[in-house]
């Protein structure tokens, strides 16, 4: 079936329908990983979004029980170069192509996605479509759309549930998590408990957690508000680790600002240096908006890493609490696993805290 992927600047790319066969519209992004795309598509972090695939061939180890990251994706769409037509791994429940008609996602193949990907770079990301006809109506409804701003709403939990386990009480906070990051919690025997973005610093304390982490999700960290106040009551009281959107909210409720990036770091090959000690990590990243530099509190905050090719800020400590955040995705699915240290280190800051409490006591 021939559809068109049309974009906000008039550029219209011709290529074969496959998944769902509906018209989407959505914010238009790349992602430079060459695996990975299950993961990818489930990932809360892309609600709304069009994922460009740069590599060139996606599908062809199918969809597996064991790499969601989300049960319900609210990605917009899926473009691709090629989309296999043969799935060949073991793990594979259905194909690529049932997943995205069963998730009513609809998806292009046959575009250029290397052109794509150049125009999105040198324009920014922006708004675009699939759709049956690239006529003047479909461009109309195109640059007519508003984009949402109650994304971490559309895809977090409005309800505390469990996650059983016999080690440290940790508070997750959601705001849009990957699997991947109770995976990792959970690998460490935590005892987990997640809880909606609009939870109160007071409820989060009246639950005595030994640590709280802020996870990823959607959207522009400044459409959460709320969610300032309850870190700033939290932090100096509970060590807290943030990830992605937790990282840039807890800039945020630290006086610093966030910008949108021209067009956002996506995939898992971004080389990142630790500052102190110079090591360099390769790893997953999915965001459009990042800490700005100048905007840093250096008697409050230290940054820790910096992303080598363009030096945004990747990692922040506060200098007086238990407290950090990273950009990047140390829980890492998909991607390298170099940086899952990080989750260690917040159990030997919980281990921390508790000696002190304990000799305080």
């Amino acid at each position: 079936m021939k559809r068109y992927l049309i974009l906000e600047d008039g550029s219209v790319f011709a290529g074969e329908g496959f998944g769902a066969p509906t018209v989407t519209t959505g914010e238009i992004v790349f992602n430079t990983g060459m695996s990975g795309y299950q993961e990818t598509i489930t990932d809360q972090s892309y609600n709304g979004q069009i994922i460009t695939f740069t590599y060139p061939l996606i599908g062809n180890a199918g969809i597996n029980r064991d790499d969601y990251e989300s049960i319900n994706p609210t990605t917009k769409g899926v473009v691709v170069r090629e989309v296999a037509r043969v799935t060949g791994n073991w793990r594979a429940q259905m194909s690529l192509d049932e997943f995205l008609r069963r998730k009513k996602i609809p998806g292009i193949s046959g575009i250029d996605t290397r052109a794509l990907t150049r125009i999105l770079r040198e324009a920014g990301t922006m708004k675009a479509s699939i759709v049956d006809a690239a006529d003047d109506h479909a461009f109309d409804q195109l640059r007519a759309l508003v984009l949402p701003k109650n994304q971490v709403a559309q895809v977090a939990t409005t309800k505390a549930y469990p996650a059983p386990g016999t080690g440290k009480n940790v508070a997750v906070i959601d705001f849009g998590l990957k699997h991947s990051i109770l995976r990792e919690l959970s690998r460490r025997e935590c005892n987990l408990t997640i809880l909606p973005p609009t939870i109160t610093a007071a409820e989060i304390l009246d639950l005595n957690p030994d640590g709280v982490m802020l996870t990823n999700g959607p959207g522009d960290p400044k459409d959460v508000p709320g969610a300032l106040e309850m870190i700033r009551g939290v932090q100096g009281k509970i060590p807290l680790f943030g990830i992605c959107l937790g990282h840039q909210l807890f800039a945020l409720a630290n006086g610093a600002d966030t910008f949108k990036m021209k067009y956002g770091h996506r995939g898992f090959n971004h080389p990142v240096r630790e500052i102190a000690t110079g090591r360099i990590d390769f790893t997953s990243q999915n965001h459009g908006y990042a800490v700005d530099p100048a905007s840093i509190d250096q008697d409050v905050l230290l940054v820790t890493h910096e992303e080598i090719n363009d030096h945004t800020v990747e990692g922040l400590r506060h200098r007086l609490y238990p407290a950090f955040s990273v950009q990047f995705h140390p829980d890492a699915a998909p991607g390298p696993h170099d940086a899952d240290h990080l989750f260690d280190e917040f159990m030997e800051m919980m281990e921390e805290n508790a000696r002190k409490g304990a000799n305080h006591a």
